[in-house]
């Protein structure tokens, strides 16, 4: 059975026909999908915003910047932020 789609699903559905949106869209999905592995990590190792700032040698802001989603990561960070954690960054082009 077929559900009908919202107007907002039809007006996503629309605008993901244009690639230039779709390409900024996936842009800033990727950043949230990071933003929420870090938020993730951090609960599971019970750490505050203070707590992995200190240890990326950073600023509690700048973490709850990344973890809003508004940086720019780079690889480097990305790369402290695995160690802190005890993983591995793996990047992969598909």
């Amino acid at each position: 059975m077929k559900r009908k789609l919202t107007n907002f699903e039809k007006d996503f559905e629309n605008k993901m026909r244009n690639k230039s949106f779709r390409n900024a869209y996936e842009k800033e999905r990727q950043k949230l999908i990071i933003a929420y592995k870090i938020v993730q990590l951090r609960a599971q190792h019970k750490y505050t915003q203070k707590q992995l700032a200190k240890k990326l040698n950073t600023t509690q802001s700048a973490i709850a910047r990344m973890e809003n989603g508004n940086q720019n990561f780079t690889i480097d960070i990305l790369d402290k932020i695995a160690s802190v954690f005890g993983k591995e960054l793996k990047v992969r082009f598909i």
